[in-house]
């Protein structure tokens, strides 16, 4: 997430409450992209550093938990912009243009000017930050995944460039004796099959004896199934994109909440500042007096309604909306409430976190470390198939 303000319920429920339950499911990393802030706030990074700090306390706040899950600052990491920069040298810029998101934020936040490589490369920064960990799937939603095809065709193509390297063949046969003699033979009977009839059951033969080898190196292991399905070395994992639900969170204008769009609630904001916004927030416009009757499908506070309410209390919304039973505010009510007990747990807790900075500092520390072991791995065989080492 990139630190460029407060976080607020958009975050909340379009990421944080999937990276909770993430985390206890996979390896995680989550990052403050600090980098990527500055592709639209360039101009002025000087809240930057405030942020990145404040947004790790509310992720912490939320349950993301240190001991389950890796937690750092993209610039901490600098191998992210060594791969950015070599993978820049093979990606087309037509693949640049084409992402859907370039154009549309480019009209929204017209009053900027967007005009520079940073924020057309930075879906290549993306990339680099998914391919330096070799990461088997992000969490993204549905309008997320076309960003995703683009990481896997750059890694296709770096792939394809790079990952025949000289005397493939040799090494390879010679990771085959690491297998032991038995499985060694085993692994190579399954390759003829696979490769001479196309044999499924043959591949999936093959790769499980790669993998329950320990005595494998990752270069190794990553020779041994390219070996196995007669290509080269894979150097840079595709990833898979992990599609998860997300509630559709409206802004406080019934746009998209976002503090691009000064519509926001935030996670640490004051119960009487959040009560007033819903309260004085707009509703369905045929609703000009109390009598007249609406329909929740125009109303963006039924957006709400559909994360903190319950049936009962949607069917009620339905009812009193439609027959001008119950008026807006009245309609407001279960929400503010529902909202208000949401909130509070957070914000005390991230008054607990704030209290003690040692603590925050400990927990990037540790998660730089680990990223950069990750990281380094990753580059030293990217380097070595590019010729850089």
């Amino acid at each position: 997430m990139r630190p460029t303000g407060s976080m607020h319920l958009g975050h909340l429920h379009g990421a944080l409450n999937n990276w909770v339950r993430l985390q206890h499911e996979y390896e995680c990393m989550f990052f403050v992209a600090d980098w990527h802030a500055l592709t639209t706030h360039y101009e002025d990074p000087s809240n930057v550093q405030d942020s990145t700090r404040e947004m790790l306390i509310d992720w912490l706040a939320v349950g993301i938990n240190p001991a389950s899950a890796t937690l750092f600052v993209q610039s901490d990491v600098v191998e992210h912009a060594e791969l950015h920069l070599l993978l820049s040298m093979i990606t087309p810029l037509g693949w640049l243009e084409r992402v859907p998101s370039y154009k549309d934020q480019q009209e929204k936040l017209k009053e900027k000017d967007l005009a520079t490589y940073g924020f057309l490369g930075y879906p290549l920064l993306q990339s680099a930050d998914v391919l330096v960990y070799r990461a088997s799937y992000v969490p993204v939603g549905e309008d997320q995944v076309a960003h995703l095809e683009m990481t896997r065709e750059v890694a296709r193509r770096f792939n394809h460039l790079y990952g025949r390297e000289e005397d493939f063949d040799k090494k390879a046969e010679r990771a085959t004796r690491l297998l032991g003699g038995h499985k060694q033979r085993e692994y190579m009977e399954a390759r003829r099959r696979y490769q001479e009839k196309g044999d499924a059951a043959a591949l999936e033969v093959g790769q499980a004896i790669v993998s329950g080898c320990r005595r494998l190196t990752v270069a190794d292991s990553d020779r041994l199934l390219g070996y196995l399905e007669g290509v080269g070395r894979t150097i840079l994992v595709e990833p898979e994109p992990l599609l998860t639900a997300t509630a559709k969170v409206p802004g406080l204008d019934g746009q998209k909440m976002s503090k691009s769009y000064g519509n926001t609630i935030g996670l640490r904001e004051d119960p009487d500042s959040v009560e007033k916004k819903l309260r004085t927030m707009p509703t369905d416009p045929a609703r000009v007096r109390r009598t007249d009757p609406g329909d929740p499908a125009k109303c963006p506070v039924w957006d709400f309604h559909k994360i903190y309410s319950d049936e009962k209390t949607r069917e009620w919304v339905q009812e009193g909306c439609r027959s001008a039973g119950i008026g807006c505010v009245e309609c407001k009510k279960p929400v503010i409430d529902a909202m208000l007990a949401e909130l509070a747990p957070i914000r005390e807790q991230a008054l607990e976190i704030e209290q003690d900075d040692n603590a925050v500092r400990a927990i990037l520390n540790e998660g730089r470390e680990r990223a950069r072991d990750l990281a380094r791995e990753t580059m030293d065989d990217v380097r070595e198939a590019m010729g850089l080492e």
